[in-house]
């Protein structure tokens, strides 16, 4: 395992990159306020952080990473355009031991800036890409944004776009969903059946006979949900086409260059994804700008889709293997449900000093 003052040496040599791009330097606390992160990533945060209880403050959290603090202090005193830097701990639960640690060093690079959001997305992959030479990483970029965008022109009820939307972090649910939502799969028979009982008497009927209410939900919120099952059950299949669409735009990996081609193709039967691509495409032309060579440069159009839950747009990763080194995207909407009314466009992200350290050790 690589010593402490070896990782401590790289993480201090890649906050001097940062700074030295023009990053201000920003401490955050460790202990969060709980409620933050839970809305933010509903209770799933619980089996990835560590939850205290503070008498005066109430639930808090172990800093799971630094974006939600960072975000937090510009929208509240920031002055736009800026770019931030981070060096410090943060702390995961681990389900199983391993080589995983619960607790490591993690850098950080942040750009809020409004004016060219595609520029700031070649930026920090550029940046990233030239402090961890020369080690021998995989990049890995995704776009976030021509998915969603997809899912919200689906031609379907908005509570169906919207069970895909929250599931978009979860593969296998979002695959199951979608399966069931095109018609590709039938109505788990538990479900057919509950649909069948509903259909055949009164939601409330029901639940009176079926004995006094155990949980936190009311009547109330039992008989909505079950009108809700009712009216979705009757929703038609999304087309042919536009599922079709879909699952090609959810399998497609290749180089960036072809992948904009084949986008472009995409778009002309799923129209809503049409500005996402223009902004894919003038990320690839800053980035070839940079000297990324796209003919070369991995794209997976579901890459991202197992990380926190908060990018929306541009993602990438520089992987060893299956570790993950460094790891970042666009971020856009988490500064509007931070700012309070305002939002402004963000990208970033993070370099594991830990990982690098042994890489270079291993070299």
């Amino acid at each position: 395992m690589t010593d402490k003052p070896a990782i401590r040496a790289e993480a201090e040599r890649l906050f001097g990159i940062f700074r030295a791009a023009g990053a201000v330097p920003v401490d955050a606390d460790i202990l969060l306020p709980a409620e933050t992160l839970l809305d933010l990533y509903g209770e799933d945060i619980r089996a990835r952080a560590y939850v205290t209880h503070d008498p005066v403050r109430g639930e808090m959290m172990l800093r799971p990473d630094f974006t939600v603090p960072v975000v937090q202090a510009h929208m509240t005193n920031g002055v736009d355009p800026a770019r931030y830097c981070y060096m410090g701990e943060v702390f995961r639960a681990q389900e199983h031991l391993g080589d995983r640690p619960s607790e490591y060093l993690q850098v950080g690079f942040e750009i809020f800036d409004r004016s060219a959001p595609e520029e700031a997305d070649a930026e920090v992959f550029a940046l990233f890409a030239g402090a961890l030479q020369p080690l021998a990483l995989t990049a890995v970029t995704g776009d976030l944004g021509i998915l969603t965008a997809a899912i919200r022109g689906l031609d379907t009820s908005d509570r169906r776009k919207s069970a895909l939307l929250r599931h978009i972090w979860r593969p296998a649910r979002f695959r199951t969903l979608l399966d069931r939502f095109s018609g590709r799969s039938p109505t788990p028979p538990a479900r057919a059946q509950l649909l069948e009982r509903l259909a055949s008497g009164a939601p409330e009927d029901m639940i009176s006979a079926a004995g006094p209410l155990i949980g936190l939900r009311s009547a109330e919120e039992v008989s909505e949900r079950a009108f809700a099952l009712l009216a979705d059950a009757d929703v038609p299949p999304i087309s042919a086409l536009e599922s079709a669409m879909l699952y090609d735009l959810l399998a497609l990996e290749t180089n960036a260059a072809a992948a904009l081609t084949h986008l472009r193709g995409i778009s002309r039967h799923l129209p809503a994804i049409g500005a996402a691509v223009d902004r894919f495409a003038a990320r690839l032309d800053a980035l070839s700008a940079r000297g990324v060579v796209l003919a070369t440069l991995p794209f997976v159009a579901s890459h991202g889709r197992s990380a926190m839950e908060y990018y929306d747009g541009f993602v990438f990763s520089f992987l060893s293997g299956d570790q993950v080194v460094a790891s970042g995207g666009r971020y856009d909407a988490l500064t509007a449900v931070l700012g309070q009314g305002r939002s402004i466009p963000a990208v970033g992200g993070i370099i594991r000093p830990h990982l690098v350290a042994a890489l270079k050790g291993a070299a």
